[in-house]
């Protein structure tokens, strides 16, 4: 493979002493194929970073230092060195903690070509991530929401495969699906054809999908052609796929195996080639088990799958959402700010509809909004103000008595329990305030130093 992009690396080891040799070996290497080494004991920035380690780092080294590295925006990959074969079960732990790879040069590998496909690889999924096309589809930019969006990208530009999106309702699906195929790379590619299988009539669910003949049953008064042909060349998007009945199952199964299918009332075998996406809020492993899916379809749909993590997961990402939601109801660029309180408001409140949910809020918000000033708390409607009550200590009941019952129990003394709770303050009012140390000091009612001194101790334990 070529390519004219330079990267930048960083080499780091648990114990630099005893990589030295390698240290040099590898950054020769990278040089020779334009990746700039930097070496440092707390890498900066996003730039990936290279884990070098061998027999003799034991495991707590290793964890170590992986918690110095870690970052949601920086990508990790392992490199042995060692002489001995590696245990699999601490691979997979190395995988688990958030490292991207994992490289076993025992055999004499060029490292140098494996790191290079990999930078590629993820430079090419980052520029699309960062792209208009996606940030103005798929609204939100906190690490979760961007680890999503780096799998959809890679789904669709580099696998033609079967696709199965998850997620609940109102987590954007069809917006991924849409994605997908506005993405997808095939020079002669076709429409996106949208079937839901909540509005299939089972009288008509072969119609549906293969087409038919004229005069085929009652009321076909002319030929029609159904998702599988027009779908031929493009997308087929099955939303909903769970409510799909049985018999179809097995249809689907079959015309996605082989490519071929029947109108209804023809003998004529027709050829048709589609990209297969499904969405659901189902558990389909569940309903496998009870019998409610088919098991070989299943596997078919499930070649790649990508799991939508619900808003509350990405809470982060609210703001930015609500300002896009209002931009689009108000009809402008530039919308009104959302004042404090409004935003306090906006990022406690609960979404059980997800992102669908939050859209109709803000929706309803817009349209009691008046003048060029901030969204206030009084443009919340009376609707909205009555399903929610907040009580001046309803956290305290909220979980919050059983964690601590249970943290007794455990023999956690209270010294212990109240730095707990401390940190956990200090964590979520930096993540709910993007990282803004001066907003999270704020509405701790606390000092900046405070906040700052709080993280700089987080760095060093």
């Amino acid at each position: 493979m070529t390519t004219n992009d330079t990267f930048q690396v960083w080499l780091k080891s648990p114990v630099p002493e005893s990589a030295g040799g390698h240290f040099q070996t590898i950054t020769a290497q990278l040089k020779s194929a334009s990746i700039e080494c930097r070496h440092s004991l707390k890498p900066e920035g996003a730039n990936p970073v290279l884990l070098l380690f061998d027999d003799q780092t034991t495991e707590e080294q290793e964890q170590e230092c992986l918690r110095e590295i870690l970052d949601p925006e920086r990508r990790v990959i392992a490199v042995y060195t060692g002489e001995k074969k590696l245990p699999f079960y601490r691979v997979w732990r190395l995988l688990g903690m958030g490292v991207d790879d994992f490289f076993d040069i025992r055999g004499k590998v060029r490292v140098a070509d494996l790191v290079q496909t990999r930078l590629h690889r993820w430079s090419v999924v980052d520029r699309i991530v960062d792209s208009d096309r996606v940030r103005k589809t798929l609204i939100g930019s906190c690490p979760i929401w961007r680890k999503t969006l780096r799998q959809v990208v890679e789904m669709a530009c580099f696998s033609s495969a079967p696709l199965l999106i998850l997620g609940e309702s109102g987590t954007g699906k069809e917006l991924v699906a849409k994605l997908v195929h506005d993405l997808d790379r095939r020079q002669d590619k076709q429409n996106m054809v949208l079937l839901d299988c909540t509005t299939i009539v089972p009288e008509l669910s072969g119609s549906e999908f293969f087409g038919h003949e004229k005069g085929a049953f009652t009321n076909a008064v002319a030929n029609r052609d159904g998702s599988f042909a027009l779908a031929d060349r493009g997308t087929l998007f099955l939303d909903e796929i769970g409510e799909l009945p049985m018999r179809l199952q097995a249809e689907l199964l079959r015309v996605s195996q082989d490519g071929l299918y029947k109108r209804v009332g023809s003998n004529i075998w027709k050829k048709t080639q589609f990209r297969l996406v499904c969405a659901t809020n189902r558990n389909l492993l569940q309903e496998v088990d009870k019998g409610n899916f088919r098991q070989d379809l299943y596997y078919r749909l499930s070649t790649c799958v990508i799991q939508l993590p619900a808003l509350r997961d990405r809470r982060l990402d609210i703001p930015e959402l609500a300002e896009h939601f209002l931009a689009q109801a108000l009809q402008t660029d530039t919308p009104p700010p959302f004042d404090p309180l409004m935003l306090n408001f906006l990022m406690s409140h609960p979404y059980p509809g997800n992102v669908r949910q939050l859209r109709q809020l803000i929706t309803r918000i817009a349209y009691r909004h008046t003048g060029d000033g901030p969204v206030t708390i009084g443009d919340i409607p009376e609707a909205d103000r009555e399903s929610l009550s907040f009580a001046p200590h309803g956290w305290q009941e909220n979980g919050f008595k059983d964690a601590i019952r249970q943290a007794i129990a455990d023999g956690v003394g209270l010294k212990d329990i109240k730095r707990i709770a401390a940190d956990v303050a200090m964590d979520i009012a930096i993540e709910d305030a993007a990282g803004n140390l001066q907003e999270a000091a704020r509405r701790l009612d606390v000092t900046d130093r405070l906040v700052q001194g709080y993280l700089a101790e987080k760095k060093t334990v």
